[in-house]
């Protein structure tokens, strides 16, 4: 019976953002409170307009008082026509008035003015909204007494002067609150920029570290609210860093105790070799085993050289003057067997050049970049070794015939353990070794096509005037 594996649904990981917290939290209650102070605004700015202009048509209404008179028992309203005109002339509003009698004639004034009889308290005017000719207005409404006589005055005024501060109020009001609003939320924004600065120099600070740098940031730097953030950071990296210096020193070790035996070993082999050689098959097992050996001691003293070669390990008082043209000249000496087994014509074109650095580090540089070339020469090329000063720099070059390196494994080839070809014995170390022992005397290695794109060229570049932080 075939058992159906249920496919597991795939959970969509939501991603927490400080900025965007910070943003939500400050510009929404931001808004609203903008919101609410233009909404009082608006209503404060707006109700004692209306009130002024309540208190205009008001006024009115007063004046009409002291041009009513009561002759002979009759009650008349001594208004001029140029009085009248005035009292009806308005750039914007059209004005209506009407003067009428406790029964409700009118003696003067409009006829079609609304009823102004509902006003129950004498000399105290009202102010509401009525329709006059079809068109929305506002009406005073005032009563007076004249010689216990009841009259009833009204003006009327059209909305349109209103309407239109009304507008202007508003837009002004939206306007205003639209630029402050903008203005607060580009200040919001750069705050919390500033605010986040920190968080950005510690990842810039994080980013630009390598996996040799290990030390500790500087908590002195950092702001209060970062501290616990950037001690949490330097633990770890404390940590990290005691497992990769426990890490080194076992394989420091681990090569040390492994190399004695097995030089020991090849000894005995060389000279069993030498005792049997006139036995074909014991000669040939020898061989085998001793290159088995020299394989084995090779990759412990790479191993060694390695763990020397790390920038957490690198001893910079062991610096010195040294001639780098003799280094190379010892060092091309022990290749010289090797080479003549595969018929390589290795030679060396060496200048004066001075370099400040470890003897013994540079040579293990020297050995595995002369070494990396002689074993993936093919036979009968040519590897070609040469140091000389340029400018402001010393230059090491190891050159040879092979089939060269393609460009896809150019950069993986400095990479602990990556082999080019598996068909050739090695480790896969030594470009490894000789890229940290570059970078541990401020040096940079290169790596480029010979003449006609065949075979490699290695470039080390030693600067002058280099300083080893201690």
């Amino acid at each position: 019976m075939r058992r159906s594996s249920a496919s597991n649904p795939t959970h969509k990981v939501t991603r927490h953002s400080i900025k965007f917290n910070l943003l939500k939290w400050l510009i929404a209650p931001l808004l609203a409170v903008n919101l609410i102070g233009a909404g009082l605004t608006y209503w404060l700015a707006w109700l004692p307009a209306q009130d002024a202009f309540d208190q205009s048509i008001t006024d009115a209404a007063w004046a009409l008082t002291s041009q009513i008179k009561r002759v002979r028992g009759k009650t008349s309203l001594e208004l001029t026509k140029q009085a009248e005109q005035m009292l009806r002339s308005d750039h914007f509003d059209t004005m209506y008035f009407v003067v009428r009698d406790a029964s409700g004639d009118t003696l003067a004034g409009d006829h079609n003015f609304p009823p102004v009889n509902q006003i129950a308290e004498p000399n105290e005017p009202v102010t509401y909204d009525g329709v006059m000719n079809g068109e929305q207005v506002r009406i005073a409404a005032l009563y007076v007494s004249i010689e216990r006589t009841p009259i009833y005055i009204g003006i009327a005024e059209t909305f349109r002067k209103r309407n239109q501060t009304h507008y202007v109020i508003l837009i002004s009001l939206l306007l205003l609150d639209g630029v402050l609003t903008a203005f607060s939320i580009v200040i919001v924004l750069v705050a919390v920029n500033k605010g986040l600065h920190p968080l950005r120099e510690l990842q810039q600070n994080l980013d630009q570290r390598n996996r040799e740098n290990l030390t500790p940031i500087d908590v002195e730097q950092t702001t209060e609210e970062l501290t616990p953030v950037v001690k949490a950071i330097n633990s770890l990296l404390d940590n990290i860093r005691k497992g990769a210096t426990a890490q080194q020193n076992f394989l420091a070790n681990v090569a040390h105790q492994i190399r004695t035996p097995l030089t020991g070993l090849r000894l005995q082999l060389e000279w069993l070799q030498q005792r049997h050689a006139n036995e074909p098959e014991t000669a040939h097992s020898t061989e085998l085993m001793t290159s088995s050996v020299e394989r084995m001691v090779r990759q412990s003293n790479q191993l060694l050289a390695l763990a020397r070669a790390e920038p957490s390990r690198f001893k910079p008082t062991h610096l010195e003057e040294l001639s780098l043209d003799k280094l190379v000249e010892e060092s091309v000496q022990h290749f010289i067997e090797q080479a003549d087994k595969k018929q390589i014509d290795l030679g060396f074109d060496l200048q004066p050049a001075r370099v400040k650095g470890d003897r013994f580090m540079l040579r293990d540089l020297i050995d595995n970049l002369v070494d990396n070339a002689v074993r993936y020469s093919p036979p009968q090329s040519t590897v070609t070794v040469s140091c000389r000063e340029h400018d402001d720099a010393t230059l090491l070059t190891v050159e040879d015939s092979g089939p060269g390196i393609a460009p896809e494994h150019r950069e993986l080839i400095f990479d602990r353990f990556y082999r080019v070809n598996d068909k050739i014995s090695g480790s896969g170390l030594g470009l490894a070794i000789v890229r940290d022992i570059a970078k541990d005397h401020g040096g940079e290695i290169t790596l480029t096509s010979g003449d006609e794109d065949c075979g490699t060229v290695f470039t080390v570049r030693f600067p002058h005037g280099f300083q080893a932080d201690a």
